[in-house]
Order: structure tokens, then C-alpha cells, then sequence
């Protein structure tokens, strides 16, 4: 038998294996168990392809949110940058509850990999607004209690609103201590970009806040989520530039113009920066 006789055959002993698994595919109890589960695979695949999708969005809008928060260092009007921002962080509660659908009847933690950035950066975004309006930071309890959806199918329309389903989404604590994580880089910006305007009296108000953060997290420790603790570092180093404003402030603010701390500060931010080894 020669090399191409050989593949012939090959090719005629493989069309009848085809041959023969179609006709046991419809009666093969086997085959139509893996069909099930190749179903329940791809369902449950377009899953979180679809969250990742709503995901991005949370985050796209989420940092519209922040980038809108910090021209309350630039401009008088601040509650219309406040209610505006509010407005957007309405826009993104909603897109939440397109995450509360796909979850409903699910195991969250099954899909969590595919959200969870953005659950992270809108509650970054919410704390951070919540800080401007008080100066405080808003607990976990408060941000779940906005996240409650009432669904309306459109088959019935016509019934009362009290009997619409109710669909809620609670951050998980893990997002949520990421989240406030990433807050202390906006609050380092918010501190030079209000240094910058002649504001002096934020600066130490940031730097007591951001302690005391840092004091929580060090509470933590290793015994919290392995992301927490990478964050951890990115927390120190805004609060060291934060204490290294107010430093600069109380010991030099007599002898530098208010107009040029801003520049003096993003300078000395530089060099801790490239000392560190983050250019």
C-alpha cells in the first residue's frame, strides 16, 4: 500500500465514524447530556460577556463623574458641578440595575471577575462626591441603599406599582474597600489642584482624612483581599505628597506666592515619584 492509498483509507474509515456518530448522536443518552451542558456553557458565557459590556460603561461614566468633581476647585458654582455629577451617577445607578437583572436568580461570585472594576470605580465616584458635600465618608449600608431597582415587565403594565419585582445589588465589602482604596488618589489631586487656588485649609483637612483611612486599612492588614494590599502602597504614597503639601505649606507657605505653590508642589510630586520608581 502505497502513501496514497493509505491516506484514501484513512479518509473513508474517518467519514464512516462520522457516518456512525450521526446516527448514534440521536439516540446516544451521553451525547444528549453534553448538549445540555454545552447549552448551559454558552448561556452562561453570553453572561458575562454581556457584564463585562455593562461593566465598562459603569467605569467610563463613573470617571466622567470624577474628572467632573475636580472643577469644584475652579469654579463658585459648586453645588450646580455637585447636582451635575449627581445627575450622571444617576445614569450610572441604572446601568447597575442592568447588572442586578443579569445576576437575578444567579451566584454573584461566579460573575464577579466580569464587574467588578466597575463597581469599584463608581464607588470611588460616590465617595468621592459624598466627601466634597461632607467631608466624610460614606459607609457601604449607604451606597447598597441606593442600589435598589423596581423592575416592570411590559407584560404587566397595568398593574399597581407595589407589586412590581424589586431587584438589589450589594457591593461586596471587597469593592468597597478597593474603591475607597482608589479614592486617596483623587483626594491627593483634589489637594494640589486646591492648593492651587489659593485654598489653604483643605490640604490639612485631606491630610486628617486620609490618616485615618490609612489607619483603617493598616487595622486590615493580610488578613483582608490580596487587592487591598497592593492598593495599600498607592494609599501611602497620596497620603506622603498630601503631608508633604501641609509641610510645605505651614513651614514655607510665608515665603512662596499662593499662585505658584500648585508649581512647586506638582515639582516636588515629580521627584517622589521617580524616586519611587513610577514615572
Amino acid at each position: 500500500m502505497n502513501k496514497r492509498e493509505g491516506e484514501g483509507w484513512s479518509r473513508r474509515n474517518a467519514e464512516a465514524a462520522q457516518e456512525r456518530d450521526a446516527h448514534a448522536n440521536s439516540s446516544s443518552p451521553v451525547i444528549a447530556a453534553f448538549k445540555v451542558f454545552q447549552q448551559e456553557l454558552d448561556t452562561r458565557h453570553d453572561k458575562y460577556e454581556r457584564l463585562i459590556k455593562i461593566s465598562r460603561d459603569v467605569t467610563i461614566e463613573s470617571k466622567r463623574s470624577i474628572f467632573l468633581l475636580h472643577r469644584v476647585t475652579n469654579i463658585p458654582d459648586t453645588e450646580g458641578v455637585l447636582n451635575e455629577a449627581e445627575s450622571k451617577l444617576d445614569g450610572v445607578r441604572q446601568k447597575i440595575g442592568q447588572i442586578a437583572e443579569e445576576l437575578r436568580g444567579e451566584d454573584i461570585y461566579q460573575f464577579h471577575r466580569a464587574f467588578t472594576p466597575g463597581i469599584q470605580e463608581y464607588v470611588e465616584a460616590v465617595t468621592f462626591l459624598h466627601y466634597i458635600r461632607h467631608r466624610s465618608l460614606i459607609s457601604l449600608e449607604e451606597i447598597n441603599a441606593r442600589l435598589v431597582f423596581m423592575k416592570t415587565d411590559n407584560d404587566s403594565a397595568e398593574a399597581p406599582p407595589s407589586s412590581a419585582p424589586v431587584l438589589t445589588f450589594q457591593v461586596t465589602p471587597a469593592d468597597y474597600l478597593l474603591g475607597v482604596a482608589d479614592l486617596t488618589g483623587e483626594l491627593m489631586r483634589l489637594c494640589i489642584g486646591s492648593v492651587g487656588n489659593g485654598d489653604i485649609d483643605t490640604p490639612f483637612q485631606l491630610s486628617q482624612f486620609l490618616r485615618q483611612i490609612h489607619d483603617g486599612f493598616s487595622y486590615i492588614g493580610n488578613t483582608g483581599p490580596y487587592e487591598v494590599s497592593k492598593k495599600l502602597h498607592t494609599l501611602r504614597q497620596s497620603l506622603g505628597k498630601v503631608e508633604d503639601a501641609c509641610y510645605t505649606l505651614r513651614v514655607r507657605g510665608s515665603e512662596i506666592p499662593k499662585h505658584m505653590l500648585a508649581d512647586v508642589f506638582c515639582t516636588r510630586t515629580t521627584h517622589m515619584d521617580a524616586e519611587e520608581g513610577v514615572v
